[in-house]
């Protein structure tokens, strides 16, 4: 046994919810009532969802957030150190609910989600100022949009030259302050965020190439953009390329993007190379696909390597 092993460390900022996900043979159009065929609540938020996807991959994480005093707070942070990430940074905001998300998956595996903000609304700068020494040991760190605003001000603020790289999920959509983009590290939005960033319709490939050369203009050092089925886009120093996906039979794409980003973050930090990190990351995302649920289907690093080594010999 290689005791020297040191495995990558991974920090996340964001939001943690309790998701209540409803199965329904088509998502449901203005003013029409569906029944469902089946109802159940599982941890959620994209920034738990991201924690608990590097965890299982053999990261070592540690989360920063917020959750209420309620019975499911309390789930979330049990199920959080179930997966064996760090909770110090969990704060319990008493005057809010724990955020709640009611997820409907159709029968094609496409999800609309409702999402009410709930304690994660009330993470913010001190939560990131307590945890500043914390997030500096890490490798990187991930930061998304369902927590407020101030708090990628705050970790903006607190790295230094030599901390952790800063990643950023611009999830759910929304413009960005110009004084971010040269500062972040990494930028991974999918298609319609890549969209809300820029003004340019990013549907098609052409499309999100000229997108993704915009933000690199405006300074994004690098970006990933998730295009689903159709695989990533890379745009950085060295071009735009793209990298396919593997072709599956999708059951369900909620968290598909959390898989991906965590995935991700623990590949690069673990030594591979990029365009290797993002190989990786989609064939954990891949996977996550074809099970149900979002925490509850993120796999293992041995579940990739085998689905991998059965779909086209490793990635």
């Amino acid at each position: 046994m290689d005791h020297s092993f040191q495995p990558p460390k991974i920090a996340v900022v964001g939001s943690a919810n309790a998701d209540l996900i409803m199965t329904c043979p088509t998502l449901p159009g203005r003013g029409q009532t569906l029944a469902a065929t089946e109802a159940r609540w599982e941890a959620g938020g994209k920034g738990a969802n991201q924690a608990v996807a590097a965890a299982r991959l053999g990261a070592s994480v540690a989360f920063i957030g917020c959750i209420g005093a309620d019975a499911l707070g309390e789930r979330v942070r049990a199920g959080l150190a179930a997966e064996g990430i760090a909770i110090a940074g969990v704060r319990v905001a008493p005057e809010q609910p724990t955020g709640v998300a009611v997820v409907v998956v159709d029968a094609a595996g496409e999800n609309l989600i409702v999402l009410a903000a709930g304690a994660n609304a009330a993470l913010g700068a001190p939560d990131v100022e307590r945890a500043a020494a914390q997030l500096r040991h890490a490798d990187i760190v991930l930061c998304q949009l369902e927590t407020p605003p101030g708090v990628v001000d705050a970790l903006l603020d607190v790295r230094t030259a030599e901390g952790p790289r800063l990643w950023l999920n611009p999830a759910p959509a929304q413009p960005l302050p110009e004084s971010w983009l040269a500062r972040l590290d990494l930028l991974v939005p999918n298609q319609s965020e890549l969209e809300t960033l820029t003004g340019i319709d990013a549907g098609t490939r052409g499309g999100a190439i000229r997108a993704a050369a915009d933000l690199r203009r405006r300074g994004v050092g690098c970006l990933v953009v998730t295009l689903g089925a159709e695989g990533a886009l890379i745009a950085d120093a060295d071009g735009v390329r793209f990298r396919p996906a593997l072709r599956v039979d999708a059951l369900d794409t909620t968290g598909a993007g959390d898989c991906f980003i965590g995935a991700l973050a623990c590949a690069q930090a673990s030594g591979r190379s990029f365009d290797a990190a993002v190989d990786f990351a989609q064939c954990a995302a891949a996977l996550q696909v074809t099970r149900s649920g979002a925490q509850a289907a993120l796999p293992t690093a041995a579940e990739v390597a085998a689905f991998a080594a059965a779909r086209r010999g490793g990635c």
